[in-house]
């Protein structure tokens, strides 16, 4: 890290991180600040990304309060289906939440990412902003032979947000785990609805997982590569688009069609899965990554986010 850039540590500074480039203002939390939940990621959550001084992208998960798990706008989460530690934690042990800190493991449930979980100690997170660059550094706590140091980059440059990852097994134990990024996104607030289309490089093929109603999808329209509503939904829908590969382009892009206003995200991995989640206010598509890390061993990859009208 720079000497010379302004560093902070966590809970010592509750502004947002401002970042600016030739055509986006960039609005970051900082961490443990507007969200200290158990789910996402304390560092590098984005509240809102303005194209042009006038478009807007990032929006709540939920408008109710209450409700929800506390996501807002470009917010990743580490493990939400194979969370590090947990099998073998027994009930009030402690088992790491990348991004987070050690959580304890309440009973002897499965591991439920809906739930709001005990933080027995957060991970020590150093902040390194200048305008068109934050750094996030989550150093690692050791718990029972897992460790790892979380790095993430965020840079602004004219119309595009990209986020470097890398994850540094420091540790006595395999790390295996995934990544993803929510993405709750609604341009201009404008409501989920007929004026959108969420577009994927691919024919789609659709896997409902066997648990979710099929009445939560009935608004979905699937035509070739294009996700489109028939209106706007009375109930959040979910779903898994199947035929996905590494692609050089977009891995998807959403557009307000009325105004030609969207965006797109390229990844530099090949996809885990996907998942298409979206409500009255919202829509989000989720490219996981696989995290299988040996001790000693780093992996790197990167999310790029472009704004376009």
């Amino acid at each position: 890290m720079s000497p010379s850039a302004p560093q902070t540590e966590i809970g010592a500074s509750q502004a947002p991180i401002h970042m600016t480039g030739e055509r986006l203002a960039v609005e970051i939390a900082a961490p443990g600040s507007v969200y200290r939940g158990t789910r996402f990621d304390w560092t590098a959550f984005i509240t809102q990304v303005t194209l042009d001084g006038k478009h807007t992208f990032c929006v709540l998960e939920s408008f109710a309060p209450g409700q929800g798990t506390g996501g807002i706008g470009l917010c990743n989460e580490f493990g939400n289906q194979k969370v590090i530690g947990y099998s073998e934690a027994q009930p009030g042990e402690s088992y790491p939440k990348l991004g987070i800190g050690l959580l304890e493991r309440d009973d002897a449930d499965d591991y439920n990412f809906f739930r709001s979980h005990t933080i027995k100690q957060p991970f020590p997170i150093r902040v390194e902003a200048a305008p068109e660059k934050v750094v996030f550094v989550v150093e690692p706590v050791e718990c029972r032979g897992y460790a790892v140091r979380l790095t993430k980059t965020v840079t602004v440059k004219s119309n595009c947000l990209k986020i470097a990852y890398q994850l540094e097994n420091t540790g006595q134990k395999p790390i295996h785990t995934h990544e993803y990024c929510h993405n709750f996104v609604g341009i201009d607030q404008h409501p989920i609805g007929p004026d959108y289309r969420l577009h994927l490089p691919y024919p789609i093929k659709v896997e409902t997982p066997p648990q979710t109603p099929r009445r939560m999808n009935q608004d979905v329209v699937i035509d070739g590569e294009n996700v489109t509503l028939r209106a706007i939904p009375q109930m959040p829908f979910f779903f898994l688009p199947q035929g996905f590969s590494k692609s050089e382009g977009p891995q998807w892009e959403l557009t307000h069609q009325p105004s030609g206003v969207g965006m797109r995200e390229y990844d530099d991995f090949a996809p885990e899965h996907i998942a298409v989640w979206g409500t009255t206010h919202v829509i989000s598509a989720e490219v996981y990554i696989s995290n299988d890390i040996e001790p000693g061993e780093t992996q790197r990859w990167s999310r790029s986010y472009e704004f376009f009208d």
